[in-house]
C-alpha cells in the first residue's frame, strides 16, 4: 500500500521544485475528481474499498476520495487492488485499501448485496461501500451483511 503513497510523493517533491508545481498539482486534481466513484462488475466477486489522494495543498489538506472496485476476473483481493493503484499512480494519484469484501450484483433483479470480508486487507465499511454503489445504482436495492466470506 504505502508504495504507491511513496512513489507519487516522491514525483511530486521532484516536480515541485520548479514553476510547473502549480500546474501538475491542477493536473492531478482534474485526475482525481474523473476517476469513477463506483466499477463494479455483474454476478458474485470480490472487491475493495480503496481511498484515493490527490496532491496536498498548500495549507497541508490533501484532496481524496472513496472508490470501489470489484471484479470477476480476480482471485484475490489484492489483484484487483494492485491493478487499480498502478493505473492510479500511472496518473500522480495515490490510493489507499481500505479493505474488502464480496459483491452481489443482479441488475436482472435490481439488487445488489455487500458483505463478508478480505483475509489480506480485512473487511471495508460496508455502509459506506453501499453509500458508494447508491450514487451509480440509484434505482437498486442495495443491503449489507456481516455475514459470509
Amino acid at each position: 500500500m504505502q508504495v504507491c503513497r511513496l512513489s507519487s510523493k516522491f514525483l511530486r517533491n521532484i516536480l515541485c521544485k520548479n514553476a510547473g508545481c502549480r500546474t501538475f498539482s491542477r493536473m492531478v486534481e482534474a485526475k482525481l475528481e474523473a476517476v469513477p466513484v463506483v466499477d463494479i462488475d455483474e454476478g458474485i466477486f470480490k472487491y475493495v474499498l480503496i481511498k484515493v489522494y490527490g496532491n496536498e495543498q498548500a495549507d497541508g489538506t490533501e484532496p481524496n476520495k472513496l472508490i470501489v472496485r470489484g471484479f470477476n476476473r480476480a482471485q484475490w483481493h489484492s489483484d484487483i487492488y494492485d491493478e487499480v493503484s498502478s493505473s492510479l499512480m500511472g496518473l500522480g494519484l495515490e490510493t489507499e485499501c481500505l479493505g474488502g469484501g464480496r459483491i452481489e450484483n443482479r441488475p436482472d433483479l435490481k439488487q445488489i448485496k455487500v458483505y463478508g470480508y478480505s483475509q489480506g486487507y480485512g473487511k471495508a465499511d460496508h455502509l459506506e461501500t453501499r453509500r458508494l454503489l447508491l450514487t451509480k445504482y440509484k434505482d437498486y436495492s442495495i443491503s449489507c451483511s456481516d455475514e459470509g466470506y
